[in-house]
């Protein structure tokens, strides 16, 4: 994946005590593959992003639920620490398993190779086999996904693969030899079963997802996502494919289109805070539905006015105290005077002179954004002033002083995300929290601080982290949201293949 400011990647801790897993058939006749919860015992940073090749990093993910039919399958997922959700498949006659990410943000399957010699990772965890298999097909094509803190490599192959109760023939999938880094060799899950497009499939390989609707293995070209927000039970949440599972969710769905195939992209309005607007996608914004996403990512200019208004502590920001501290009046005065609000970096030489940056047509990994050389020190600045003209432009609308405004303003600056974009809230806070919503279609969704709010560890070391962490991508692909498991965790989340749309419920 790339590597640029955005996300934060998983770095999993090993203190992890693994459970087994059970098969199970549940009495309307659809299987149900069974899975254990993992204790925690501690988490550093929780969140991925989505690289340059159209593949995702390796975040916290998870995963979801219908029933009485034959042609809707549910696989069972497991909860980590409500951020990582996977469950189980198979490759291969006879069938070799692997615990895999299902993942609405890429579309590539991979799992570990047999000839995977040189990464340590491999040799923790299961490998496939293609000697083994009678139903192999030897594809032999290379191919790689680059993620912001490493990247995997291998070559394709082909040959049946089991999901729940579907078999798949003649599946083209990433045998990887190579697994560099931390990430893999800490990650709980063997590989990752993207539920994305086509369209940002590595190798332009079919995703295993379109190839169960072309070979007739599901009665509706649809899948669902339930996850079970609730530590405390076992039950991880259900992925279904072919329908929805009526008993996990209230009321009707909210469906949106989609407008960009590759993730699954929609257009996104306003995002409100204790019921106030926060000024930036009052105009619209476009969003992505990801269940390989632990947290909820933005653009950092409405991320730092959440994380001040929950109370979040992230690290100071040097250059946006500069660029207030040097710019600041005259930027209060460029709006006062009606000046348009797009232009005024630009006018004062902190951006070019179209009043925008050099903007790569990508999404990338937010974590190495701020230490990456390439993007220069202008680049932050002018980032900076961005943020502080809309932070500034909300103020002046409710006529606050320019003393209260410089003071909110460097508050503002204080509560920017750290590098790695995690930040701290007070666990005995969560009740004067505001309310988080977002508007989608003619509907606000909203989140409430304990359902924003991950806690970590047990009682009296419990830590809390906000839910929000930093995103940002210029014009004209941006700004974007990615709406994960925090989002995905509270509305039960159906992704309409047939009529491309995306819909949310509340989830039961």
């Amino acid at each position: 994946m790339g590597t640029r400011y955005g996300a934060c990647l998983t770095a999993l801790c090993l203190l992890l005590l693994l459970s087994p897993m059970v098969f199970s058939v549940s009495n309307d006749g659809l299987p149900r593959v069974g899975i254990k919860k993992r204790k925690l015992d501690q988490i550093n940073q929780v969140f991925g992003g989505i690289d340059s090749n159209g593949a995702h990093s390796t975040r916290n993910y998870r995963l979801g639920g219908k029933l009485g039919d034959s042609d809707i399958d549910i696989i069972a997922l497991k909860n980590y620490l409500d951020a990582q959700y996977f469950g189980e498949i198979s490759i291969g006659s006879p069938p070799q398993k692997f615990t895999v990410i299902f993942d609405t943000g890429s579309s590539n399957l991979w799992v570990p190779s047999a000839r995977c010699y040189f990464s340590l990772a491999c040799y923790l965890h299961p490998k496939y086999k293609s000697r083994y298999s009678s139903t192999y097909k030897r594809n032999g094509t290379s191919a790689a996904i680059h993620y912001g803190t490493g990247s995997i490599s291998g070559y394709f192959s082909t040959d049946n693969v089991k999901v729940g109760d579907l078999v798949v023939k003649d599946q083209d999938f990433i045998e990887a030899t190579r697994e560099p880094g931390i990430t893999f060799l800490a990650a709980k899950f063997d590989g990752i079963l993207g539920l994305g497009f086509q369209e940002i499939s590595v190798g332009k390989a079919v995703p295993v997802w379109y190839n169960m609707v072309n070979e007739g293995l599901v009665k509706k070209a649809v899948f669902s996502f339930w996850f079970n927000r609730n530590a405390k039970e076992e039950e991880g949440g259900e992925l279904v494919f072919g329908g929805v599972d009526p008993k996990h969710f209230k009321g009707v769905h909210t469906y949106v289109p989609v407008t960009h195939k590759g993730y699954w992209q929609f257009d996104m309005g306003d995002v409100l805070v204790g019921g106030e607007t926060t000024g930036f996608c009052s105009g619209g914004c476009s969003a992505i539905a990801d269940s390989g996403t632990s947290l909820l990512a933005g653009p950092a200019t409405i991320i730092t006015q959440i994380n001040h208004a929950i109370g979040a502590s992230g690290v100071v920001s040097q250059e946006c105290k500069s660029v207030v501290s040097e710019y600041g009046k005259t930027i209060l005065a460029l709006l006062e005077s009606k000046a348009a609000p797009q232009q005024i970096c630009s006018q004062i030489g902190l951006c070019s002179l179209d009043g925008g940056r050099d903007v790569s047509m990508i999404i990338e990994s937010v974590v190495d954004k701020h230490n990456e050389a390439s993007n220069g020190m202008h680049d932050e600045m002018c980032r900076v002033c961005e943020m502080a003209v809309v932070w500034m432009q909300n103020q002046v609308r409710r006529n606050e002083t320019a003393e209260r405004i410089f003071d909110y303003i460097n508050k503002l600056c204080d509560r920017l995300p750290s590098p790695m974009g995690e930040s701290a809230v007070d666990c005995n806070s969560l009740a004067t929290m505001p309310n988080v919503s977002f508007t989608i279609g003619d509907k606000t969704f909203e989140l409430t601080p304990q359902q924003y709010v991950l806690k970590i560890g047990e009682a009296p070391v419990t830590q809390c982290i906000s839910g929000f962490t930093a995103f940002d991508l210029p014009p004209p692909r941006g700004p974007l949201w990615i709406l994960g498991d925090v989002f995905m965790g509270h509305y039960h989340t159906v992704f309409d293949y047939e009529k491309l749309r995306v819909g949310f419920a509340e989830a039961a």
